[in-house]
């Protein structure tokens, strides 16, 4: 049966020359086109027509039933390369040589049909030859599976591990909150068998309803515990109504911010209730310290004089940044430190400012001694070096599959290798500039 082209609406996909080639040798030498625009194959038995394309040149005409006789040369080669790789089930390598013989009967090509007759034959023999090479295969897939399914069962189990080791926790925001992250995470994981799933989820599961009912019962007794805060509390107001109209400044007033430590110690109650009783606590917290602010201003004169002596050690305390002797510099930070708080008692606005330009000196002192250990942690280093050469090991194992991967024809997995080699370099330059600080 012959096939007339209309050259508008077909497109031929291009075939593989070099395995045509490489098989069969030169295709074209096997056909001729007629003067009317027929394109014939000469076989052994003769010529027989295969097919015409109107509209076209005699040599294109030709090339197009080359490349229809190519493309199935190549088919022919591919089919052998893989049986030869172990890469096709035998009872499917039997059924493809079948279907290759079937379309070498009815190509409309032009080429040398004999030899890729012979060609196909040739294919059968090394089905049973390749039949280990595909066993072989199958043993390293059914490993790979086992591999795969011991790795979910260890994520599981460490997912499972974590909500029993929460279970009696009482941090019961963050708690909820990781026990809800695990859950997804579980439930994102593959599956494994029935049986081995169903008992990793029901210690999970246990594990969430045991922290779920102790969270219930929780704050179902809340009521309880605002209650004693709530009586707490009246007491704290009672102790500092007592204290309002105190003339012991020092004294007093440490003992108002002991009260006022109590007070955040007591936990929360009804917030209505709170309210009320900070309100009257607060109201005789102002009613000693607005006193004591009073009698402070009768002091203004030795005030002012405490804060030119601040005025100067301020200056010597902010010559010590920049410096080069970070011990050196935390040793005349300290001296100057027991001046500062020989200093009497300052405007507190003004006290205030102070001390925050003495905290940002103490400040740069501690990040430069903080600095210091960080580049001299071994610790620290020695993780360093280890993401090195984790990532380098990684980088090592993938060129290696990549190559493996070439060596049988696999280019997708040994492009897919190759990308993940080079996304580890990325991460693996960065690595080695962490460590490179250590040095």
């Amino acid at each position: 049966m012959t096939e007339n082209i209309n050259p508008g609406s077909v497109k031929i996909a291009p075939a593989t020359p070099s395995a045509a080639s490489a098989l069969i040798g030169d295709p074209s030498k096997f056909g001729r086109v007629a003067d009317d625009g027929t394109v014939f194959v000469i076989t052994p038995e003769g010529e027989k027509p295969v097919g015409s394309y109107p509209g076209k040149t005699a040599e294109e005409a030709l090339q197009y039933f080359v490349r229809k006789f190519e493309a199935l040369a190549s088919e022919v080669a591919l089919t052998a390369a893989r049986i030869t790789s172990g890469a096709v089930v035998p009872d499917d390598a039997y059924e493809a040589v079948k279907k290759l013989r079937q379309q070498v009967r009815e190509l409309n090509g032009v080429g040398d049909l004999q030899a890729l007759s012979l060609s196909v034959e040739q294919i059968e023999p090394l089905i049973e030859g390749h039949r280990e090479a595909y066993e072989a295969k199958k043993a390293l897939e059914v490993a790979a599976k086992a591999a795969h399914r011991e790795q979910v069962l260890v994520e599981k189990e460490k997912i499972v591990a974590e909500a029993e080791s929460l279970a009696l926790s009482e941090n019961w925001k963050v708690t909820g909150e990781r026990l809800k992250t695990l859950l997804d995470e579980w439930k994102s994981a593959p599956r494994l068998d029935k049986k081995s799933d169903a008992d990793l989820w029901k210690r999970f599961s246990a594990s969430r309803n045991k922290f779920d009912k102790r969270r219930r019962t929780h704050f179902a007794s809340l009521e309880e515990i605002t209650s004693k805060v709530s009586a707490a509390k009246k007491a704290l107001v009672e102790e500092a109504s007592s204290l309002a109209t105190s003339t012991d400044w020092v004294a007093t007033a440490r003992k108002f911010k002991t009260l006022m430590d109590q007070w955040k110690a007591a936990g929360r109650g009804k917030p209505s209730d709170d309210a009320k009783l900070w309100a009257k606590f607060k109201a005789a917290q102002d009613q000693f310290f607005t006193a004591k602010n009073a009698d402070l201003e009768k002091r203004e004169v030795s005030m002012t004089a405490n804060l030119a002596k601040r005025e100067e050690l301020i200056i010597e305390i902010e010559a010590l940044v920049p410096f080069t002797d970070a011990k050196a510099a935390k040793n005349a930070f300290r001296e100057l430190s027991r001046s500062w708080e020989k200093i009497g008692i300052t405007h507190r606005d003004k006290r205030a400012a102070f001390d925050a330009r003495v905290a940002k000196v103490e400040e740069a002192i501690k990040s430069a001694e903080a600095e210091i250990w960080r580049k001299t942690d071994p610790a620290a280093k020695a993780r360093a070096a280890d993401v090195v050469k984790q990532l380098s090991d990684s980088i090592a194992n993938y060129e290696k599959i990549a190559a493996k991967s070439q060596s049988v024809g696999n280019d997708k997995k040994a492009k897919e290798a190759l990308d993940s080699a080079e996304a580890r370099k990325v991460w693996l330059a960065e690595a080695e500039k962490s460590l490179a600080e250590f040095n």
